[in-house]
This record gives structure tokens, C-alpha cells and sequence, in this order.
């Protein structure tokens, strides 16, 4: 999650407010925490106010209870039991002081502190005029009270004086003062509750989520390509979760298919070169053939007719002998180069390995023979039958016989084995192996040889590679364990039979 304003206490903890939770605190939990307030402080002014007019009250309820005796007191003239009423007020010990006073203001009894006079004031005149109680603040000795005043009656309804009933008007703030510090150590408390709830709340429902989320996808971003999210946590991270894996399986399957066009890509332009060097090559194998083919005929026709003539000494005989091997050099060179730049359209039907070996094996017995090298078939009974096209497929065998007839010693051998799918003849000679410093890659090019000059053309191996493309098989080479190279060439047992088209 993305993480600022970092706090560290001095136990190293370091704790950070995500940007999620500055909006939950900004949004949520303050608007609370205000609303809360604002609610207290309407409540507070409430209880004050009703605890201002219960006190106010409790002062004219003493007033009241005192004043018909107080008044019977007066009518009589009665001081000792009208001091003797205004003592009975301070019994409750809320009552600050109490007097009496006659309709103009002056004092006539007190107790505790109270104004020596009220002609000064306009509370007497409001009193003889409204005939109602009257409510006023003062400040006595330096203290500042609030009194309650009620009208005395004599006993014809006529108002005689007054009573003034005082009380601290501290009284008035201390009653709400602890009512009030409670009020809002609570409203503390319960702002800490909340903001606690809300943080822990928030990462124990959705921030730990949102945690593993982000380290998922930085798993990602570091190049872990086939990590996936857990699909854990509130159903709106599990889908976020969720929507991340999907992007990424579209992101690889979208790598793998261009991966693919790529290699298609690759594959096409190496066919593409391929075949323009094929159709290069094939113009210059056209072109020697007929350059080449009449005269080397004519050459060799007429060598043969002077050997029948019988009228050469054995010198003679020699360098005609010789002729005719050059001739046959040559001749054999331009049909390698027709058999290599060949169109790849074949002709396949269903051939039995031990029968193409047999007749490939013929075919090299008098090269065979005069090379003095002998060879075994080893070719089980009962192979699976195979499609392939049988001329080019001998051409094949041939030029891996007679790859091995030039680099072995004494000794060829031919195998042929079949597996679910795969039939593979491999040919094996007895000479060195490969050729140090060189890959089966390069010894299958065309005109690549590490023969000496006169002896190969390079091209036996990379007529060898090209029928085993066009017969969708492989081609290897790799020097054998008991020394010599083994050439395999492998061969599909279900490949589709195809026609040459008219």
C-alpha cells in the first residue's frame, strides 16, 4: 500500500497512515468525532441551563416557604420571628445569606451576607408594579451572588416589602463543572476508541489485503512474470486480485503468441533464405549440367572406345583409366548438385526399412567392394511400415554410405530401429568421429567439406539434411561411444502419404 507520513516513537516503532486511512480519519472519523462534540456541547448547555433553573428554583421554593411566615411576622411587628424565619433558609447549606426589606428598599432583618439596601435598584419598584417575583446578579464584599425576590402580603393582599433569598453565583459553574470535565474526558475516550477502531479496523478488514496486493504485484514488477495474487481478503480486493491474474495470463499469453510469431518469423526468413539459396543453387546446378553433362558424355564415350580398341599399351591404359575416374568425378559432382537443388515435391508411399536399406546396400556393393570395407545390416524383422518418398530416401542412404565409406576404416554398419512414432536408420562407421572444432550444424551445409580437395563436394550431408526436412524427420550426427561417428536419420512412422501433383 502506498505508505507516507512515517511516526517513530522512541522504542523504534514505526507506524504509517496510508492514504486509504487519511481519507477514512478525514471523512469519517473526524465529521464523528465533531458531531460527537457538538452533541456534548449542546448537551452541556442543556444541563446547565436546567441546572441554573433547578437552583433557581430551589431559592423560590425556599422563598415561597418562608414567606407567609416571614409576612405574618412583619404584619406583626414580630422582628425576633422574622430573623428567626430567614435563619431556617440555611439549613439546606446552599443558601448564601437572606433579608427582608419594605417596599421602598430599606433593609429591616438579614442573615448571612446580604445588601444593607435596595433604594438604589429598581427591583422594589418592580415588585410593587408587577407584584412578581424578580431575579437579579450582585456583587457583595467582592463576591458575586444571585437573589431571588418575592413580594411580602399583608393580610388584605397588599404588598409590605420584600424577601431577597442569595446564593454564590459560583454555585451555578461549580454544579456542572465535574459533570462537565466528565463529559468530555469521555468524549476523549471516545474519540481514541474510534480512531483506534477505524485504524486497526481497516487494516485488519482491508489494509493487510491491500498489503499482500501490492507485494504480489511488486513480485511482478521485479520479474516474477508467472506469480499470481491469492484471491483472499473483502470481495472488492479479491476481484482486484482477481482482474491483476487475468491481466497478467493476458499479458503471457499475449508474450507466448508473439514468442511464436517470432519464431514463425525466424523460421520463415531462414526458409526464405533457404530457398533463395537453393534457387541460386539451382540455377548454377542447371547451368553447370548443361555446361558440363554433353562434353563430359562425349569424353567419356570416346575413352571408352579407345579402351575397346585394344591397340593401348598399359601406360596408356593408366591415363585413360584416369580420364575416365575424373569424368566420373564430375559427372557424379553435377548430379549431387541436380539431387540437392531437387524441388522439394515427393512422391510417398509405404516402403519397409529393410527393403530400402537392401537396395541402398546394393547399390554401394562396387564402391563397397573396391574400397575394401565391409558392411553389416543390422535390421530387425517385423518394422513398421513407413511413408516416405523411396528415391529420395535411397539418394539419403546413399550419401550417408558413402559419407562413411571415405572417413571409416574397414568396417560400415547399418541399423534400423522403431519407436512409438519414430522409425531411425542410423549408419556408423569405424573411422576418427567428427572433425575437431565442428558442430553437426556446419558439417550439414552446402559445400562445406574437411576433405581434402578432390575428394568431397559438401554436399552429401546437406542432401542427407534436406530429405530428412522434406520428409518432416531429423538428421544427427554425433561420434559414437566406441569410437567412429554414428549418422541417424529419423524418420516419421505417421507421416501422411502425399502425391506428386500433375
Amino acid at each position: 500500500m502506498s505508505k507516507n507520513n512515517p511516526f517513530t516513537n522512541n522504542t523504534g516503532f514505526r507506524w504509517r497512515i496510508s492514504g486509504l486511512q487519511r481519507t477514512l480519519l478525514l471523512f469519517v472519523v473526524l465529521p464523528l468525532v465533531l458531531l460527537t462534540a457538538f452533541g456534548i456541547r449542546l448537551g452541556l448547555e442543556q444541563a446547565n441551563q436546567y441546572q441554573e433553573q433547578r437552583l433557581k428554583n430551589d431559592l423560590e421554593l425556599l422563598g415561597r416557604a418562608i414567606s407567609i411566615p416571614i409576612g405574618d411576622a412583619v404584619n406583626r411587628g414580630d422582628m425576633e420571628a422574622v430573623a428567626v424565619a430567614l435563619r431556617s433558609v440555611f439549613v439546606l447549606g446552599e443558601v448564601y445569606g437572606a433579608s427582608v426589606f419594605d417596599v421602598d428598599g430599606n433593609r429591616i432583618a438579614a442573615a448571612g451576607f446580604a445588601v444593607k439596601d435596595l433604594t438604589a435598584t429598581t427591583i422594589p419598584a418592580r415588585i410593587r408594579f408587577t407584584g412578581e417575583s424578580q431575579e437579579a446578579f450582585s456583587r457583595v464584599d467582592g463576591r458575586r451572588l444571585f437573589s431571588h425576590f418575592l413580594p411580602v402580603f399583608d393580610t388584605g393582599g397588599q404588598i409590605r416589602g420584600l424577601i431577597q433569598i442569595s446564593r454564590r453565583a459560583s454555585d451555578f459553574d461549580r454544579a456542572l463543572q465535574q459533570f462537565t470535565v466528565i463529559a468530555w474526558v469521555g468524549w476523549g475516550l471516545f474519540s481514541l476508541v474510534i480512531l483506534a477502531s477505524v485504524l486497526l479496523g481497516h487494516y485488519g478488514g482491508v489494509g493487510r489485503y491491500v498489503d499482500n496486493l501490492l507485494a504480489h504485484m511488486k513480485r511482478v514488477k521485479d520479474g516474477e512474470l508467472s506469480h499470481r495474487a491469492a484471491l483472499n481478503g473483502p470481495q472488492e480486493v479479491a476481484s482486484l486480485a482477481l482482474g491483476l491474474n487475468r491481466m497478467l495470463d493476458s499479458i503471457e499469453a499475449a508474450h507466448r503468441s508473439l514468442d511464436a510469431h517470432r519464431e514463425a518469423e525466424t523460421r520463415l526468413l531462414a526458409q526464405l533464405k533457404d530457398n533463395e539459396k537453393m534457387a541460386a543453387i539451382g540455377s548454377m546446378a542447371r547451368g553447370i549440367a548443361h555446361e558440363l553433362g554433353a562434353p563430359l558424355s562425349v569424353i567419356d564415350g570416346r575413352a571408352r572406345r579407345l579402351e575397346r580398341s585394344g591397340s593401348l599399351n598399359a601406360q596408356q591404359q593408366h591415363n585413360l583409366n584416369g580420364i575416365r575416374a575424373q569424368v566420373q568425378r564430375l559427372t557424379r559432382t553435377v548430379r549431387q548438385l541436380l539431387d540437392y537443388c531437387r524441388p522439394a515435391a515427393t512422391q510417398t508411399r509405404l516402403l519397409h526399412a529393410g527393403q530400402v536399406i537392401a537396395d541402398a546396400s546394393a547399390a554401394m556393393a562396387p564402391e563397397l567392394e573396391a574400397g575394401g570395407c565391409r558392411l553389416s545390416r543390422q535390421v530387425p524383422s517385423g518394422l513398421p511400415p513407413f511413408a516416405a518418398d523411396a528415391g529420395r530416401l535411397e539418394l539419403a542412404l546413399l550419401n550417408l554410405l558413402r559419407n562413411a565409406l571415405q572417413a571409416g576404416a574397414s568396417h560400415i554398419e547399418i541399423t534400423a530401429a522403431a519407436s512409438e512414432d519414430r522409425l531411425t536408420i542410423c549408419v556408423r562407421d569405424n573411422g576418427p568421429g567428427l572433425p575437431a572444432g565442428h558442430d553437426a550444424a556446419s558439417l550439414t551445409e552446402p559445400f562445406f567439406t574437411t576433405k581434402s580437395p578432390g575428394e568431397g563436394t559438401g554436399l552429401g550431408l546437406a542432401i542427407v539434411q534436406a530429405v530428412a526436412d522434406e520428409q518432416d524427420g531429423d538428421f544427427t550426427l554425433a561420434n559414437h561411444g566406441q569410437g567412429g561417428c554414428e549418422a541417424c536419420l529419423v524418420l516419421p512412422l505417421n507421416h501422411a502419404l502425399k502425391e506428386v501433383p500433375a
